[in-house]
Formats: C-alpha cells, structure tokens, sequence
C-alpha cells in the first residue's frame, strides 16, 4: 500500500485477477484504476498516489455529467447542489467520487465495495451503493447496486468513467464504433439543447470509421442492442487485429464519449473515455431517462470491458 506505510492518495487498493486478466479498485471514489490483460493495458488509469485525473474509472451517481446551475426541482422541493464544476456553473459527477467506499466482500477474482451516501442539503435522500468488480475469461464486469434508504421518492442516475486505450495507437488512428442513432447538441456550457439524429453525418459511428481529428465529447442514444439486450462501443486498430469492447445491459441508455482533448500534459488525446450512462447531462431538470427510485427499491445495472487479444504478426 505504497512506501514505508504511507497511504496512497487513492486510498486502499484492492487487485484482483483470473484468466490473465488483472485489474485495481481503489477506496477513493471506489472506482477502477487499472485493468490488463496479459500484461497489456487497456485502461488508462493512474498510477496509486495519483490523484485520479480526469474522472478516469470513477463511479458518478446519483447523477452522471451535468446538472445546470446545480438547481433543480422535485415534487414540491426546489433544491441546489454544490457548483462542482465552477467555471461553468454546473454540479459534476454525483456525490461519490471523492469519498472512501468500504470493502465488504473480496476474492481473487472479485471484490465488492460499498458507500452509503447521506442525505444532504442538495440531495436529502440516503442512497445505498454497492459495486462488485470482478475479472474472468470473458475480460472485467462491473456489477453495481443502488437502494433508496429515504422513506420518500428519489431521483436518480448512474455512469462509470473509463477511458480505453489500444497499444501504440493514437486515438487518431483508432477505429470507434458506438451504437448511437442520437447525439445530443451542447452549449457553450456543455449542457444539452435538443437531439439530433446522427445518420449521414460525422458524429456517425454506427459503423466502424477512424477517429481522424474528430474532437468528441458526444453524448449518444437512441442506442441499438443485441440480442441481450446489451449494447457495445468498440475501438479497435486499423488493421483489425486488436480491439477492446465497452458493453453495457439494458440499464444504459445513453453512452457518452470523450476524446480527452480539454485534459493536458500527456493525457491529452491519449485515449477514449466510454462511458454508459441512465441518462443524459441534467437529466434531474429535463427528466429524460431519470430513474425514481421508490422508497427501498434497489436498481441494479451491469457493463464490463472485453479486450480481443492482439494478434502476432509473424515477421
């Protein structure tokens, strides 16, 4: 846990692995710092005394992305979160990625974790979460739990926040496939104004297509499913030999990609976050996609990473 018994910033790290495949969750924020797959890493993460960058592997509930103003209204109650995101004005990211989630339950394989979140000013509903993390042959699963604790009705979204990456390839090079018929239109606030179909345009990835100079911070929906029901983005390189898939259950809606091009230093365009959202930015103004969680109901909601190995090219 870091040197001559010095905390890590990221709290408590817990590994776990099978198949070849390994990945960390860390106490702060319970979120995923690293995960790879015979010795390759597909995450972007951060190293253990790191303060996490980027919202990189974070959980964000009981809202993902924005919420305007931080002030929104429900039943009879006008409320206002802290304004997270200053410079524009906005709530960012939940009530959970800065706070240390406790360890419940741990194998080699997998690891759960918890955090009960306490009613606050601006959000006065008690939320249970619970979030199993495990790895096997068909790559990493996230398993995630929330139970409404309030005797009352409570608002509700959830996403996770990892970014991919594929050996030696830029994130211009990267093929990216999303399964989105919709992409919202932002202001200047990144907050969403209307939708728009994406068919015929350069925001569509229905197709597998190169990345090229596309700067996207791109929330997408109207998703088409497998036969499961689950969806996928995928990211591959351009010869096909090597790719990783993002799925998600029927939980998630909406998934939202970030090109990373507003981080700096050497994160900048260095990988691609993917991530499955309930629902879209300032879904507790607009009600899009928002989950009321009735008094004791738990949701529940899975997605996973599957990396497909990188082929050996003979010489």
């Amino acid at each position: 846990m870091g040197n001559s018994g010095k905390r890590p910033v990221s709290g408590a790290q817990w590994s776990i692995a099978a198949d070849g495949h390994e990945a960390v969750v860390v106490e702060v924020g319970g979120g995923l710092r690293a995960y790879r797959h015979d010795e390759v890493d597909y995450l972007d993460g951060y190293e253990a005394d790191e303060l996490c960058p980027g919202s990189a592997g974070q959980v964000l509930a009981p809202w993902p992305n924005r919420i305007r103003d931080g002030a929104y209204t429900f039943g009879d109650r006008s409320l206002q979160l802290d304004l997270s995101e200053p410079a524009r004005h906005n709530a960012l990211h939940g009530l959970v990625n800065w706070v240390s989630w406790q360890l419940i339950e741990r194998s080699v394989e997998s690891v759960t974790i918890g955090y009960d979140l306490p009613p606050s000013p601006g959000y006065p509903w008690a939320l249970r979460l619970r979030t199993r993390w495990s790895v096997g042959a068909d790559g990493l699963r996230a398993e995630h739990e929330v139970t409404n604790l309030a005797g009352e009705e409570a608002p509700f979204g959830f996403s996770v926040h990892p970014y991919l990456r594929l050996p030696r390839t830029s994130v211009d090079e990267l093929s990216l496939r999303v399964p989105g018929r919709i992409r919202l239109l932002l202001d200047g606030r990144l907050l969403p104004m209307a939708a728009t179909g994406v068919a015929g345009t350069e925001y569509d990835f229905t197709k597998p297509r190169p990345i090229g100079g596309a700067v996207l911070d791109v929330a997408f929906g109207d998703v088409e499913r497998d036969a499961d029901g689950r969806s996928k983005v995928t990211l591959a390189v351009p010869d096909g030999s090597a790719a990783v898939h993002v799925w998600a259950d029927r939980e998630f809606g909406w998934w939202q990609v970030f090109t990373g091009d507003t981080l700096t230093g050497e994160r900048h365009r260095r990988s691609v976050a993917i991530e499955p959202m309930t629902c879209p930015a300032d879904a507790f103004r607009s009600g899009k996609d928002l989950i009321v969680l009735a008094p004791g109901q738990t949701w529940r909601g899975a997605w996973g990473i599957r990396p497909e190995p990188v082929a050996v090219v003979a010489g």
